[in-house]
């Protein structure tokens, strides 16, 4: 975000919060400026003077004014909203440190905790726990109606104890019960493994040092490997997104030039544009991105960039769809607004919000047994979405009902056959029929005449 547009947002998020903090003192000089707002501010007062008066229970004021003031963040929209010393430190930890607990993303949805996707490799996910349960009870113990606070407290604690989690999985009848062990948490970005030749690099978040972390990745395979892989599949999946420097750091790996994404704000000169810098870390090899609906945000940027410089071939589900930005302005030094403050959209010009970014190719996770019955949740179910205005409507589009002969496998079937992600068992072999044409190309060279064309002087694809 600009310097400028933060300073004037910072300014009128300031001017706001204090004049909620001193309305009796303010009121006057507000009539001066602003009459409608004037009366609509005295109003207010009168509604917390009657209540702190009236209310059949004595209120501490501080409740009364956070309580007015989530009222009217969260009538914005769903990603704006204050966060006291106790939201502004577990988001510190979720972005720089670790902790003892499940390894759950969850927010509050009318009362209920709701999943919004387990971090890959942790006890939540080992357990089968998916995005879109809904969490009930804590150890036998009803938790809806209560704080997401207090069932986040719940679920945190010592590495090496347990905590039963009673879910709701829409699609299936009955609730069930989970007994999970609590590990140490430790929230690293990035993971990287080689499968079949390709470079496997698995982003869950766009925290601090995520790009470092991404290019980090890319010399740890070739390392191991002794040479270059045949591709890379970057695996978004679940990934709720994070930090927008950190999402333009990471598609800056992959692009050689070009506009990564650009964001637009409230006012005509409230626009920036991010680039890509000269080189491309993995010198052009054929690269498969990874998403499904728990792809959001940050992870939306990256993928939505390399589909529309065609630097990568995006597949699985569509994405979350949040295509805004939210700038996180600080009020003293252990709270802060967290505001919507602009819309992003990518290369083409093209926003996600609502829709969400298409795959190339459309492939299920065939290995999840409930994955035709549970439902996805995106930006759009959410209430005070922001509307795209620009959304393309494809209702209007004829659909084919059938079933694709590709995928047609049993989670039965496949797990018979070893393949227990049927999306990244996918996108390897997509990647090794990619590679081969290189592959032939390079050997073609080597046994043409000493006139005919040089090859690269790595032996590799020239950058595109």
């Amino acid at each position: 975000m600009s310097r400028q547009l933060m300073r004037n947002s910072l300014l009128r998020a300031t001017a706001l919060i204090s004049a909620v903090a001193l309305l009796p003192v303010a009121t006057a000089a507000l009539a001066s400026v602003d009459g409608q707002t004037s009366r609509e501010l005295e109003l207010f007062t009168e509604v917390f003077e009657k209540v702190r008066a009236d209310y059949v229970d004595k209120i501490d004021d501080e409740k009364l004014i956070k309580g007015a003031i989530d009222g009217m963040l969260a009538s914005l929209d769903p990603h704006s909203s204050y966060l006291d010393a106790r939201d502004f430190q577990s988001m510190r930890t979720q972005t720089e440190g670790s902790y003892g607990g499940l390894g759950l993303t969850v927010q509050a949805e009318d009362g209920a905790v709701k999943v919004v996707t387990p971090t890959e490799d942790t006890p939540a996910d080992r357990a089968g726990i998916k995005a879109g349960d809904y969490i009930t009870h804590l150890d036998g113990k009803l938790i809806y109606g209560g704080t997401l606070d207090d069932a986040v407290d719940q679920m945190r604690g010592r590495p090496g104890t347990s905590v039963r989690l009673t879910i709701v999985r829409p699609g299936r009848d009955q609730p069930f019960d989970v007994t999970i062990i609590r590990e140490n948490i430790e929230l690293k970005p990035v993971k990287w493994e080689v499968k079949d030749g390709v470079g496997v690099i698995n982003i869950n978040a766009f925290s601090n040092n995520t790009g470092q972390a991404v290019r980090a990745a890319i010399a740890g395979i070739e390392k191991s490997l002794g040479h270059a892989p045949t591709g890379y599949v970057i695996d978004l999946r679940s990934n709720p997104g994070g930090l927008l420097d950190e999402s333009v750091d990471v598609s800056d790996v992959f692009l050689e030039r070009g506009k990564i994404v650009e964001q637009r704000g409230r006012q005509r000169g409230d626009y920036e544009r991010f680039d890509a810098t000269p080189g491309d870390n993995t010198r052009g090899l054929p690269i498969v991105v990874l998403i499904d609906a728990g792809s959001a945000s940050a992870a939306e940027i990256v993928a939505g960039a390399l589909q529309d410089h065609h630097r990568g071939l995006v597949m699985g589900e569509r994405s979350f769809g949040k295509g805004s930005v939210q700038t996180l302005l600080p009020l003293s030094e252990t709270t802060a607004l967290r505001l919507t403050t602009a819309r992003y959209y990518t290369p083409s010009g093209r926003s996600v919000q609502e829709g969400g970014i298409e795959p190339d190719i459309q492939v299920p996770q065939l290995s999840d047994p409930d994955y035709k019955t549970r439902p996805r949740f995106r930006e759009a179910d959410l209430r005070r979405h922001l509307i795209n205005d620009a959304k393309i409507d494809n209702s209007v589009l004829e659909t084919d009902g059938r079933d694709d002969p590709r995928f047609t496998a049993t989670p039965e079937l496949l797990k018979k056959q070893g393949i227990d992600d049927y999306q990244l068992y996918y996108a390897l072999k997509t990647i090794s029929r990619i590679g081969k044409a290189p592959q032939m190309a390079r050997a073609a060279g080597r046994t043409q005449p000493a006139t005919g064309p040089t090859p690269s002087a790595t032996g590799e694809p020239r950058s595109r």
